[in-house]
């Protein structure tokens, strides 16, 4: 545990040292980016395109792709919408298997996943740690475990309406019971950008994902330190994850009188 939190105070540390640094990059063909989804509200795919550092234009959404959405013998083609997404009505099964089939410019990618049961969220608080001489805020998530089965979760906290914090965890340490999640938000009395402000409003999600999303995203949340490409979750080269999964989601606002103090 003490590892645990000294490999949080190097991270808080590194993110806080600023210099310069001269980027040699190589020119690479660009490549499809595809984030698709079906859930228990609706089903979403985004195509866009990666882009060269030295090129300008804002605009890498993919308006003129075919996507297909199949189960159990069932094809949906979702009509493109707006901004590099195609959407649908369509709402996800529990222990169903959805296929995603994207074509386009001659490319064909597809991709299956499992729609996993409803998470439960216990509890998502705000407490304080102190580590060596300083302390640190967390965000302590609290689930509990869906029971007699295998469970892969993905937690993705927004901080006024922008990606803050995520993390994916799997049931493997305390399997049908309370399972909990910590992100290292900020140290205290930091006062930077990337540190939490009175008032600033929290918005978490919560989702039960299935193994092949799960492997995606940890080998993703794992980049920095084997310096390798996320596990492929497409077949025909594209970049991205498809994933069929259900979503709870919970609101607060961030005060500082609401922190909770907690023993190392």
């Amino acid at each position: 545990m003490k590892k645990y939190f000294i490999y949080f105070i190097s991270l808080f540390f590194f993110a806080s040292c600023e210099k310069e640094i001269d980027i040699d990059y190589h020119k690479s063909e660009a490549v499809f980016v595809v984030e698709g989804s079906v859930t228990n509200t609706g089903s979403s795919v985004r195509i866009t395109k990666t882009q060269a550092m030295d090129n300008n234009n804002t605009s890498s959404d993919i308006s003129n792709a075919t996507v297909v959405i199949s189960h159990d013998g069932i094809s949906e083609t979702l009509p493109y919408k707006e901004n590099g997404f195609y959407t649908s009505r369509l709402k996800g099964v529990p222990g169903t298997t959805y296929q995603l089939d994207i074509d386009v410019d001659g490319h064909h990618f597809t991709s299956t996943s499992i729609m996993q049961q409803m998470p439960q969220l216990n509890k998502f608080r705000i407490v304080r740690k102190k580590m060596l001489s300083e302390n640190y805020i967390f965000g302590d998530i609290r689930i509990q475990d869906i029971i007699n089965e295998d469970n892969w979760y993905f937690m993705h906290v927004y901080r006024n309406d922008k990606g803050y914090r995520w993390a994916v965890l799997r049931d493997e340490r305390n399997p049908n019971k309370e399972l909990q999640q910590l992100l290292g938000f900020s140290r205290e009395g930091d006062n930077g950008s990337d540190a939490l402000h009175e008032g600033d409003h929290l918005h978490l999600v919560l989702q039960a994902i299935d193994q092949r999303a799960y492997d995606y995203l940890y080998s993703m949340e794992q980049m920095d330190d084997t310096g390798t490409n996320p596990i492929a979750n497409f077949t025909g080269g594209c970049l991205g994850y498809f994933s069929a999964y259900s979503e709870v989601t919970y609101d607060c606002v961030f005060h500082q009188a609401d922190i909770e103090d907690e023993e190392e």
